[in-house]
């Protein structure tokens, strides 16, 4: 080490961002140390804290260094750094964390386990060998685990567990990978693993637990396992029996069942992986990512059973992401399924007592441990597109990062919409967005709504000035934003939206936001969803809408396509359609119901006209008779999308533009009816249904590019859950583009309404 200069000076330093959690204090260190420079470092509720002395030219290689070289999983915010008279520090220490001011530190994510903790656990001569709580700094449990800032053992779940002489003396040495490693653990003093049969009975621990349960997989049956956020249900994917079961056990019909594949060598004998979506699999936030099949060869015997995802070209895999999974998952060396802890609309489970309750009529056996999980925290769906990244429920490896917005300096709550729920809370210039919580349908998802909103007020210290809601008064969450009793902030569905992407992508009015989705509460008394808004500073107006048409029976429409398909039918026909040779639609009714449809329809009881694009895909496809009801929420639009794989793609159907009424103020309106008429006719024609869709589609994205160019923007921000849509999306991108608009869409929030409660904590932050 060399001798200081005589030019002392002190380096002040603090940094926010995802600073704590990370090995960045010892990183700090072992930098500071290196270079003989004296003072400490200090996590605090507001990020980490540095100060330094040493001669000028040492200290401004330390500076730069921060930024270059810090952990790869850190990401810094803001680096402020002052420079200020010598204290005369007599050496570089990490200092005990500092609780007090404001808590504004960014709390990681859960991180899936690293390349030298899987190489310890699967090493016979090593301390940790099989040991299935093995981490670092650089993986394992944060945000489920963290109940306090700033991030030290006595604020988090690992309070309870002691470190023994071995693990407390690499916790506490500069050169060791586990120094200030808050869960560091080994099987001599961390948390073990015990098996439950349905009494709660433990019949197997430690190792033997693990084999057990894997044992029980092989064999046919349902193992409940606690993770790293909360239970998965496990089943043999490729054992059509057991997957039948867990559904029906799970009443979950159709919709698609997540799979977890013992590695990325066997997942590709399943499904194509390019190499983003190797490197998103693989990544620190290991999230289920949507891969396209392969298509099957009848050689590999791990093919998933074809109840795992009927009818759909994509499925939904993930890897191991913790010693527990990576260890179970050698064991079996098939895919499992993986499917969250709980019944259908509820929260998942993330305490045994409580998963013995709620999963007895599912499981056949718990695989369960002692560390607590603080919080539920799902896994996270993403898929590649367009060579981008797209998360469609983001939870564990994601939340709870923020977005940086604008903020008026007040801290608002936003509550999100009914289904999908997040919440988000800002804190100065950060949109903290909680994990996927759900639809609220429930009181145990109600209840899980309440707990992540008093949740984040204490690890953020914050009370709210303002709470933003959706502007539909009958909404679960609008409701408890009213009972606060602080001022509400109602936020037009679509709006918020547009507001989440734009926040998302850090652009700024004015842009032309496209809000297609299912269903939103419209200020004119429709429900709308298919939306073309001008975005100003403050506030925004409707351009141009779809064409509304009628929903008999209201929210009915939703799991049936053929309503929707009726209604539009009848905006289009009146009364003759009645008189029409037999069409799908109709012929999915009895008599009997056609003519209570008859009445309904004509005099508008129970009925509510909508601009929804998500009810018109319904429609679409309950008229080329694809669905005419669905099992789970985007069926049928799912439907049509995947009948275009491999088609020639057509034109586009016309669709007509309806002008703005400057007298009224009406906006522009885009009509559907000729698309509609020539669907039906090429359909009475047999033209192969891929090519109605595929046509169908077009005609969305060049009906987009008329409107857009009508609107004098040059930006463009597509959100909504019709936006899920790949090919969609994709189409809509391409078509602007090429128009000549600059077009912007999600990445890490979700299109869905998952990203809705940051759209709503921007416009609050605008007042």
């Amino acid at each position: 080490m060399e001798k200081l200069g005589t030019d002392i000076r002190r380096l002040s330093i603090t940094i926010q961002g995802a600073v704590q959690g990370v090995g960045f204090r010892p990183f700090i260190f072992r930098r500071a140390d290196s270079l003989g420079l004296r003072g400490w470092v200090v996590n605090s509720a507001q990020g980490v804290m540095i100060e330094a002395e040493g001669d000028a030219a040492r200290l401004e290689k330390f500076l730069l260094s921060i930024e270059k070289d810090k952990p790869k999983i850190a990401y810094i915010q803001s680096l402020e750094f002052s420079y200020l008279e010598p204290a005369g520090y007599l050496l570089f220490e990490i200092r005990k964390s500092d609780p007090g001011g404001s808590k504004t530190a960014m709390i990681l994510p859960d991180i899936a386990t690293c390349p030298e903790c899987l190489s310890e656990i699967f090493d016979p001569q090593n301390r940790r060998y099989l040991y299935p709580f093995t981490n670092c700094t650089n993986c394992g449990p944060r945000f489920s685990i963290i109940q306090s800032l700033p991030y030290d053992r006595p604020g988090t779940s690992m309070a309870g567990f002691t470190m023994c002489a071995r693990c407390q003396a690499e916790y506490d040495d500069p050169e060791d990978r586990r120094f200030h490693a808050q869960p560091n653990a080994c099987p001599d003093c961390g948390p073990s693993l015990t098996l439950w049969d349905l009494d709660g009975q433990g019949v197997a621990h430690h190792q033997e637990a693990l084999m057990r349960a894997a044992d029980a997989i092989r064999e046919g049956l349902i193992v409940a396992v606690k993770g790293i956020g909360g239970f998965h249900l496990m089943a043999d994917a490729r054992n059509e029996e057991a997957v039948r079961t867990l559904r029906l056990r799970k009443h979950r019909e159709a919709k698609p069942l997540a799979m977890m594949f013992p590695s990325l060598a066997a997942l590709e004998e399943t499904c194509h992986v390019d190499e983003l979506e190797a490197r998103l699999l693989t990544s620190p936030e290991s999230p289920i990512v949507l891969l396209r099949r392969l298509p099957e060869d009848g050689n590999s015997g791990n093919r998933p059973a074809a109840s795992v995802a009927p009818g759909n070209p994509y499925f939904g895999v993930m890897l191991p992401y913790s010693p527990l999974h990576h260890l179970l998952m050698a064991r079996l060396d098939f895919p499992v399924i993986a499917t969250s802890g709980n019944l259908s609309e509820e929260p998942i489970c993330i305490d045994e007592t409580d998963a013995l309750v709620r999963l007895k009529h599912i499981a056949d056996f718990f695989l369960v441990h002692n560390r607590p999980i603080v919080r539920h925290v799902d896994d996270s769906i993403a898929c590649i597109r367009m060579r981008r990244q797209q998360v469609f429920r983001r939870a564990r490896g994601f939340a709870p990062l923020p977005v940086r917005i604008d903020s008026s300096g007040k801290c608002s709550l936003a509550v999100g919409a009914h289904l999908k729920n997040t919440i988000a809370l800002s804190v100065k210039n950060n949109g903290f967005v909680s994990q996927h919580i759900g639809d609220l349908e429930t009181l145990g998802s109600f209840k899980a709504f309440e707990t992540v909103i008093n949740d984040f007020e204490r690890l953020y210290d914050a009370t709210p000035d303002v709470v933003a809601c959706d502007a539909h008064p009958g909404y679960m969450s609008t409701k408890y934003a009213k009972d606060t009793g602080r001022l509400v902030v109602p936020v037009q569905h679509h709006y918020a939206h547009i507001l989440s992407c734009m926040a998302e992508n850090q652009i700024h009015p004015p842009v032309l936001g496209i809000a297609w989705d299912g269903t939103g509460y419209g200020p004119d008394g429709t429900v709308w969803g298919g939306e073309f808004l001008k975005i100003k500073n403050g506030s925004f107006s409707r351009l141009a809408h779809w064409r509304t048409f009628p929903l008999p029976g209201g929210d009915k429409a939703v799991k049936e396509p053929r309503r929707s398909a009726f209604g539009l039918l009848y905006e289009i026909f009146g009364e003759e359609l009645f008189d029409l040779s037999p069409l799908h639609p109709l012929m999915a009714f009895t008599d009997a119901e056609r003519q209570s449809l008859r009445v309904v329809l004509k005099k508008n009881i129970n009925t509510f006209r909508t601009s929804s694009v998500g009810r018109l895909f319904d429609a679409v496809a309950s008229i080329i008779n694809i669905h005419q009801n669905a099992q789970f929420e985007g069926q049928a639009a799912m439907a049509l999308e995947f009948l275009i794989e491999g088609t020639t793609i057509p034109d586009a159907y016309p669709v007509g533009i309806m002008p703005h009424d400057a007298s009224t103020g009406m906006p522009l309106t885009v009509d559907w009816e000729p698309m509609i008429r020539q669907i039906m006719e090429e359909a009475n024609q047999q033209v192969p249904l891929a090519v109605i869709s595929a046509g169908f589609h077009n005609s969305l994205a060049e009906a987009a590019v008329q409107v857009a160019r009508m609107s004098g923007e040059r930006r463009v921000v597509l959100s909504g859950g019709c936006f899920q849509n790949g090919y969609l999306t994709e189409q809509m991108v391409k078509r602007l583009s090429e128009a000549g608009f600059e077009v912007f869409w999600h990445q890490r929030i979700p299109t869905n309404d998952g990203g809705i409660a940051l759209g709503q904590v921007v416009a609050a932050s605008l007042l």
